[in-house]
């Protein structure tokens, strides 16, 4: 079945998986039998390169936002590299001005972890704070102390982009992927990155070596020799 069907009709490497671990499962479950899942073809899983947006972009897609919430939100995602849900799960008491730190809580993998943020960031924050006054989270909606929900946070987003004229699907994860390789262009080791991020193994970290433009830059290629 996983010879003649699955990879003879290209499926994802996701599902020809799902297909080998069910296969195991009954073969262990009701036939008792452990069968040798080395003469099965087992694909590697695909390792898509993450979406950046430029500096410049980032800039105009922040500059697009009058509204001070929108723009707040936006900020603190790109300027601390935060998930969707790290975001909204802020309280106002995760924010340390004094010590110029973000204290996200409860990440993904459940590894809580401090990011820091800047003078820049920390001004944007005070004239939220004064002007919405949050009780609970950090980013509420319009309801008093409910949390912000994903779905407004996405048409926040895609009216940034369509403000900020850019012609790309772009994502919140996006901009967690442009902090990333932004920190790395400007020189910031790949272990403190790591950190900021909150990823367990430095791989997942490596990836932004890829997609960074400054090495790729610095490459002269022989045909300017010419």
């Amino acid at each position: 079945y996983n010879n003649e069907y699955i990879l003879k009709n290209n499926l994802s490497a996701s599902f020809q998986n799902q297909i080998v671990n069910s296969l195991k499962l009954y073969f262990r479950t009701l036939q008792n039998t452990e069968i040798e899942v080395d003469k099965i073809h087992r694909p590697r899983r695909e390792h898509k390169l993450p979406n950046v947006l430029s500096k410049e972009e980032v800039k105009a897609l922040l500059e697009s936002l009058k509204n001070n919430k929108h723009k707040t939100m936006l900020s603190v995602i790109y300027a601390c590299g935060l998930r969707r849900s790290e975001l909204l799960n802020l309280k106002p008491s995760d924010v340390d001005s004094k010590r110029k730190l973000l204290i996200v809580k409860q990440s993904k993998g459940k590894k809580d972890r401090v990011v820091p943020i800047s003078d820049k960031l920390i001004e944007l924050l005070r004239n939220y704070f004064l002007a919405f006054k949050p009780k609970v989270w950090l980013f509420e909606g319009q309801q008093e102390s409910v949390k912000y929900s994903e779905r407004s946070l996405e048409e926040v987003l895609k009216k940034g982009v369509t403000l900020a004229n850019i012609r790309k699907p772009v994502t919140l994860h996006w901009l967690r992927h442009s902090y990333a390789t932004h920190l790395l262009e400007n020189g910031t080791d790949l272990r403190f990155i790591q950190e900021l991020l909150g990823h367990n193994s430095s791989k997942t970290t490596e990836i932004y070596t890829h997609v960074s433009t400054k090495s790729l830059q610095n490459i002269k290629s022989p045909f300017d020799d010419l």
